[in-house]
């Protein structure tokens, strides 16, 4: 891939785009080859650019699926009801431009987790040296888990917004 051909692909992403999946993920594979044996970091850098999207596409759904469920739990968190939330962003531009600040903290947060979790693997790795045999289907099945989640929580938004509507 030539540098304009970069330069295009990466003028299509949004700013969500690049503050919540890409930079997340950039950041997450970078941290994890300096505090864990871990390395995600490609040398090619168009699977990198995919891979790094992916990664932080992952963290952010974690936010949304793990973090911020837990963070309402302990009343840390206190949310407009849905109905409001798209009556006043249709009358206040600003709130959309706030609440995609508020889920890249929301994705910061995550990654952070993340990379706590993942030090915390390393360490039992360590310990129950087979557990390196199933990496990739723990993994898998963990993401086919979140994902599961992710799709119905996507579907239940949908649902509030044409209700809304």
């Amino acid at each position: 891939m030539k540098g304009d051909d970069l330069k295009e692909l990466l003028g299509k992403l949004s700013s969500y785009n690049l503050f919540n999946y890409l930079l997340p993920g950039v950041i997450f594979v970078v941290s994890a080859s300096k505090i864990t044996r871990y390395s995600f970091i490609q040398d090619d850098i168009v699977i990198g650019l995919f891979l790094y999207y992916f990664i932080g596409l992952v963290i952010s759904r974690f936010g949304s699926i793990v973090i911020e469920p837990i963070l309402r739990g302990v009343s840390f968190l206190k949310f407009a009801d849905y109905e409001d939330f798209v009556a006043a962003s249709k009358k206040d531009e600003k709130i959309e431009v706030l609440s995609e600040a508020n889920n890249t903290y929301r994705t910061l947060c995550s990654l952070f987790v993340l990379l706590l979790l993942l030090k915390g693997y390393e360490i039992i790795e360590d310990r129950f040296i087979s557990l390196k045999d199933y990496d990739g289907m723990i993994v898998v099945a963990l993401l086919l888990v979140m994902f599961l989640f992710a799709y119905r929580k996507q579907t239940l938004y949908i649902i509030k917004r044409i209700k809304a509507n």
